[in-house]
């Protein structure tokens, strides 16, 4: 049965079906269904409808191609160079990478237009056959600090603010699947206002170690350190952190224990700017903390906050039981500290000056270069497990008996008795004390 003569087909019916009665439109659609061989709503609809024209109706088609397989090859490619880049995200960075585009791809003159002008839900349907998700199970090393946690107030909400310099910070555990022996980690920044994003690596988490890196990273952030906003772990809850802040009169404040979205805006970068370079392997060596802080001070750092543009929400629009987010246009971080009042002139003058020499895709392919190296050193074989005490073993506190007991190696003793004071408050706080 052709397509003309089905047409023929329901001209017919159709007039009868419009005068008949009730009973005998089921009659005509239990015809019409067998011989036209279609579903019954779908008689239904065709026979309620308007009358059929003189002729069959054109079919409508595929959709028309408008962009060439080079076109979304060059796509592909600075897609992969960008890291893989969402698809709102990818169609700001198109501009910003343009330049470079233009020099390791010949495009036409309609070519280029055709990239400036794709839109997200386009790039979405050309790459859908090329992504490739991993989705991995994460864990934490987060350890409660109970020392000083009067003296730093609890926030629960994101900064209001509308200048750079309030940053919300982490750590980031690379220990493998052991949290046992000492272990690299990344001391992970993001400002609210610009989005713009420092790292450090360090090894272990003393206290010294994190105040190092803080002091490097505010050297390296283009406006004034005003505010820091942590969790609740002893990495940061302690006191020569405390007095760093309140040396530079930073604003110092932290999140509720285990509350993770107290602090959404980092624990998004921890996955998109540490676990997508690094994953879950363990780095244990001195070797590979300097070779990432070699990655995260130089072309990692340019590549994120000059060439990767990224989204900010700007309220929610609550409707009954469903809330709507809104957000602004995807902008880099740099391009956010350009137009903000409140960045130091001298670093984004140095800045301007280091970016003009710079290519997003040989930054892109020294980044790939200097993480396999990183990848070489990963840790072989199980964690060190840690030596204890021979006089205590795993002793509770309560058995422990007077504070001369206490070994050296593990708390250093303080002439100030005040300050003693503290520490055996904050031991007898724990439920076993580890020696290593």
């Amino acid at each position: 049965m052709d397509r003309l003569w089905k047409h023929t087909f329901m001209k017919t019916i159709h007039p009868r079906y419009q005068r008949a009665t009730r009973r005998d439109k089921k009659t005509i659609l239990d015809e019409f269904c067998k011989t036209y061989d279609c579903h019954r709503k779908s008689a239904i609809r065709l026979l309620s409808g308007p009358p059929p024209g003189a002729t069959p109706p054109r079919r409508s088609g595929s959709r028309r191609t408008l962009y060439g397989p080079y076109v979304i090859k060059v796509l592909e490619g600075v897609w992969e160079a960008s890291h893989y880049l969402w698809s709102a995200r990818l169609k700001a960075a198109l501009p910003v990478w343009m330049p470079w585009i233009k020099q390791r791809f010949a495009l036409t003159p309609l070519q280029e237009k055709q990239l400036r002008r794709i839109s997200p839900a386009t790039i979405d349907r050309h790459l859908a056959d090329v992504k490739c998700r991993l989705r991995r199970k994460t864990y934490g090393t987060t350890k409660p600090g109970t020392l000083l946690k009067h003296m730093i107030p609890i926030q629960t909400e994101a900064w209001d603010v509308r200048r750079p310099g309030y940053l919300e910070t982490d750590t980031v555990a690379h220990c493998g699947t052991s949290a046992e022996g000492l272990f690299v980690s990344t001391v992970d920044t993001v400002d609210f206002d610009t989005t713009w994003s420092e790292r450090r690596a360090i090894l272990g988490k003393g206290q010294e170690a994190v105040v190092g890196a803080m002091a490097e990273i505010e050297q390296a952030i283009p406006f004034q350190f005003r505010g820091l906003d942590s969790d609740s772990g002893g990495e940061f809850i302690n006191e020569l952190l405390l007095r760093f802040c309140q040396a530079r009169k930073i604003r110092f404040t932290r999140s509720r224990p285990y509350k993770k979205n107290d602090n959404a805006h980092i624990e998004q970068k921890n996955w998109t700017h540490v676990r997508k370079l690094f994953g879950y392997a363990r780095f244990d060596s001195e070797a590979a903390r300097d070779a990432m802080n070699d990655l995260y001070g130089n072309e990692l750092r340019f590549f994120q906050n000059v060439f990767q543009p990224s989204v900010k929400l700007l309220k929610k629009v609550r409707r009954g039981a469903r809330v709507t987010r809104v957000y602004d246009k995807p902008k880099t971080p740099w391009q956010r500290v350009l137009v903000s009042k409140y960045a130091d002139p001298q670093k984004v003058k140095e800045l301007q000056r280091q970016i003009l020499s710079l290519d997003p895709f040989q930054l892109s392919e020294i980044i790939d270069k200097k993480l396999a190296a990183i990848q070489r050193l990963v840790a072989k074989g199980p964690a060190p497990k840690p030596t204890f005490h021979p006089a205590w073993g795993r002793k509770k506190i309560s058995d422990i008996g007077t504070p001369e007991g206490i070994p050296t190696s593990a708390v250093a003793l303080q002439a100030d008795n005040s300050m003693f004071d503290r520490i055996r408050k904050n031991l007898r706080k724990e439920r076993f004390l580890q020696t290593a």
